[in-house]
């Protein structure tokens, strides 16, 4: 039986790699036509791919196994489960492939976009400038339709005039700004705040006025300490789940 073929990655030693690993097979799995096959290959040959040991490609996919992503069968072998449910928790830790990730697996509508004043709440990070490019999108679950959160970015211009709206629709901005803009990614910092959902909320995620849901911030910096994109969405409470990992050593 033929396997499935997982995408390849550059793993950073400053993180935990099972971390990176699974963050990584998630989002091949999420991403993945229905043509492709169920089977994924074994532990020995995706340890190979991603160049780690069994041992952490194990707990790579145990992670996966306990979103209900995979199943595994003794002898038989592991197999992505085709109707998992594509909720996820919301984590503050990884890299540009585990912020990508977080979005697979959804279908995105560019709601609105332009030139708008630096919104007050976010001068600090846009001190040089007065207008910053704003795009507005909705994110929803792509077998069930369900809206699962919408998202509001504010990039500097001169980066702006470089993105294409096509690719806001098959990309999240992180992967845009690294892979299409060939912005200098050094880091990103989240937020994550519990809060009420106000009346466009509401509406755009089909939940009742003033039920929880998960306000994040995201901010984008490039090599030299400047912020290059402020991330501002708004998650289900019911789909979504706040988790932060350690790493003791």
């Amino acid at each position: 039986m033929t396997s499935f073929a997982p995408d390849s990655i550059v793993l950073n030693r400053k993180l935990p790699l099972w971390y990176q690993v699974s963050q990584s097979l998630r989002a091949s799995i999420l991403g993945r036509s229905p043509q492709e096959p169920l089977r994924l290959p074994t532990e020995e040959q995706l340890a190979g791919h991603y160049g780690v040991s069994v041992l952490t490609m194990r707990q790579a996919l145990k992670e996966l196994e306990d979103e209900g992503l995979i199943t595994r069968h003794r002898r038989r072998g592991t197999f992505i489960e085709p109707h998992a449910r594509r909720g996820s928790p919301v984590r503050l830790l990884g890299s540009v492939d585990a912020i990508v990730a977080q979005q697979s697996g959804m279908t995105t509508e560019l709601l609105d976009h332009g030139s708008v004043p630096v919104p007050g709440e976010l001068t600090e990070f846009f001190p040089d400038v007065r207008q910053v490019s704003a795009y507005h999108r909705l994110r929803s679950d792509e077998k069930t339709g369900e809206p699962t959160n919408h998202a509001r970015n504010y990039v500097r211009p001169e980066l702006a005039a470089r993105i294409g709206l096509d690719d806001l629709v098959r990309w999240p901005m992180t992967k845009v700004l690294r892979d299409v803009v060939g912005a200098d990614i050094s880091r990103i910092t989240d937020t994550v705040e519990a809060r009420l959902a106000d009346p466009e909320t509401a509406k755009l995620l089909h939940v009742p006025l003033l039920s929880p849901i998960l306000h994040y911030t995201g901010v984008t910096y490039d090599a030299a300490g400047r912020p290059l994109d402020v991330a501002v969405i708004h998650y289900r409470g019911d789909r979504f789940s706040f988790t932060v990992t350690l790493d003791a050593t």
